[in-house]
């Protein structure tokens, strides 16, 4: 019986239970807001990638452009016209066209991901940071996303492409909790929380993209 969690991100040890299903229980911080599944519910390694294999997206395939375009506008609108950026999409899995899509604009953009391109280092000193739908699967955002801030340039951008929690009530019929590898759901309040740390603002551009920026 899982009793007690610590924020995964934040770290506050003040959450409280805040639903649960047929398969697992969730958890709300009650400093960040964050909403997370503990440990004892997410899959091992193996098993997620299992899931990640089963999606069918491709670098030519229109619907997946047009999906990532809802991330790749906000940012294209806020870097130089004249092209020359550098950033990188973590995370990108199997198919990286959100950097395909960044690369056509003129300018550059690398790419990771730990399962599908783990060879592929994240550096420093970029102009952009871009995560879509990633931040959901992170089991440790403390560790993953938190310090990205120190990969950026001033002046650098973050990307971050995940549905947001709204309410208890929309969360028990809320199709995106059904994903196995889905673990960490921010709110509108979770990000207000991680601008304060990064010491920017944020802009929602939709339902499901947030730009923050620019980094000092």
């Amino acid at each position: 019986m899982d009793t007690s969690q610590r924020c995964p991100l934040c770290a506050a040890a003040d959450s409280t239970p805040f639903y649960r299903d047929s398969r697992r229980r969730y958890w709300r911080c009650g400093h960040c807001q964050l909403v997370f599944v503990p440990a004892l519910y997410q899959l091992g390694r193996a098993a997620e990638l299992a899931v990640y294999q089963q999606h069918q997206n491709h670098l030519d395939d229109s619907g997946y452009r047009q999906f990532l375009s809802r991330a790749a506008q906000p940012l294209l609108a806020r870097l130089p016209a004249s092209g020359g950026a550098r950033g990188i999409d973590i995370g990108c899995g199997p198919a990286p066209l959100l950097a395909k899509i960044i690369n056509e604009s003129g300018h550059h953009c690398a790419y990771s991901d730990p399962f599908f391109y783990p060879q592929h280092a994240v550096g420093s000193g970029y102009d952009f940071i871009t995560l879509t739908e990633v931040a959901e699967h992170m089991a440790d955002p403390r560790r993953d996303l938190l310090p990205l801030d120190a990969r950026l340039k001033t002046g650098g951008w973050l990307v971050v492409m995940t549905k947001r929690v709204a309410d208890a009530e929309r969360f028990a019929g809320w199709h995106y909790k059904n994903d196995p590898t889905h673990i960490s759901f921010f709110s509108d309040t979770t990000f207000d929380w991680l601008a304060a740390q990064w010491g920017v603002a944020w802009a929602s551009e939709g339902s499901d993209v947030a730009v923050f920026g620019p980094f000092l």
